[in-house]
């Protein structure tokens, strides 16, 4: 099966199946992304994935080559 590989902000790189929830392939990667309430309301896990900002709780990993990832940071959390 395919692999896509992910570059995480703590410098690390780690490969992964499409279609991973995004909270399981970072937690593989010993990445901590936030979480508040597991249904993709509160923005908690938003991340960005190669420019656009996603809810980690409810996105799974695309179907890329390769991908960027970067913790979303909102000056109201």
């Amino acid at each position: 099966m395919k692999k896509v590989k992910i570059h995480w902000p703590n410098k690390y790189s780690s490969d992964c199946s499409p279609g991973v929830e995004w909270l399981q392939a970072a937690y593989d990667a010993n990445v901590e992304i936030p979480t508040g309430c597991l249904g993709g309301s509160c923005g908690a896990c938003e991340i960005e994935v190669n420019g656009e900002v996603i809810r980690a709780c409810i996105a799974r990993v695309p179907n890329k080559k390769e991908i960027k990832v970067e913790l979303f940071s909102d000056p109201y959390w």
